[in-house]
């Protein structure tokens, strides 16, 4: 059996236990059209099912949905090329590298932030304070090449004035960083959400945070099959008009959903709030200046020769599946 076909049935088959590990939403007893439809709802550390089930966003929903979890956008995306989710949740650049590398999706909505939940971090007691003095020293990226976390390094070193070169940079995932960070065995950690904020209520320092570097832009994509079969995209525009809901909810009750977003996710309080801080930001149609920013970044990956070829963003969204209400 050749090497990608074993690999794509070994993914296929740890999502469906992912997947068969959750009890699916049941769509009540109906004759909708749509109660034939499952979607598969891919994803990231528990991030948009705990906003989703803690505001009962999916209550009297036509069609089923289930949910496969994982640890990062790389992951999710391998398992959307594969067919094996319908959707997932990610940030700028992992959803250009998902494209790049060929997987079949369209961008149907966003979140915008201010990028204060993306930083690079050092030591409370660390010598380093400006992103000059990375110079000679290594930097662990979470949690790969073409992430967030390696997009904020790279426009921050070069703001600084400093050579990529002069500096080590690694790429370690954030699960195997963060205990590796605060026993002091990294000089600077570039990371982002409930891994960073781990960090900074142990202590670490903000060396500089992704505000006014990052874009901020989270996406929802969805997969071209669901896009392109009507009743799932019927089932999928009813499901995005839900998240927006659910976001709408989190923005009004920060302090429920920090209580909740700890107990699901097994974290203390301290850290869900203190990530929760950062802002929860409503989920919109995507708009031309998203378009935009996303294209700028994209341009600069490829010249800094970590994608292979630019992506034509304006050709991964699909603005008519998701509209304001």
């Amino acid at each position: 059996m050749p090497m990608l076909e074993f690999k794509t049935l070994m993914l296929l088959g740890t999502v469906l236990l992912l997947v068969g590990c959750d009890k699916a939403v049941e769509a009540p007893k109906s004759s909708s059209e749509l109660s034939g439809v499952t979607l598969i709802l891919g994803d990231q550390a528990k991030g948009l099912r705990t906003v989703v089930e803690a505001a009962n966003a999916l209550e009297g929903i036509d069609y089923k949905v289930q949910w496969a979890n994982f640890q990062g956008a790389a992951p999710l995306f391998e398992a959307l090329r594969a067919g094996a989710v319908d959707l997932g949740p990610a940030g700028d650049t992992p959803v250009l590298a998902a494209a790049t590398g060929g997987t079949p999706l369209r961008i149907v909505a966003v979140r915008r932030s201010q990028s204060r939940g993306i930083a690079i971090l050092v030591p409370p007691d660390s010598p380093i304070r400006t992103v000059a003095d990375l110079k000679e020293r290594n930097v662990v990226v979470s949690s790969a090449r073409g992430s967030i976390s390696q997009y904020l390094l790279i426009r921050a070193l070069a703001n600084a004035g400093v050579d990529e070169q002069d500096v080590k940079v690694g790429f370690v995932l954030p699960t195997d960083a963060l205990p590796a960070f605060n026993a002091g065995k990294i000089d600077a950690w570039a990371t982002f959400g409930v891994y960073q904020a781990f960090a900074e209520q142990e202590g670490a320092r903000v060396l500089i945070s992704g505000e006014g570097i990052n874009t901020g832009l989270t996406f929802i994509t969805a997969s071209d099959e669901v896009l392109a079969d009507p009743l799932k995209r019927k089932a999928l525009s009813d499901l995005l008009q839900r998240f927006a809901k659910a976001f709408e909810w989190a923005r009004q009750n920060p302090g429920e959903y920090a209580r909740v977003f700890a107990k699901v996710n097994d974290i203390p309080l301290e850290v869900s709030q203190l990530l929760r801080s950062w802002g929860d930001e409503s989920l919109l149609p995507v708009e031309a200046r998203d378009v935009q920013a996303l294209q700028q970044v994209d341009d600069l990956f490829v010249e800094k020769k970590i994608f292979p070829h630019r992506v034509e963003v304006q050709k991964l969204t699909d603005t008519e599946v998701f509209t304001p209400q």
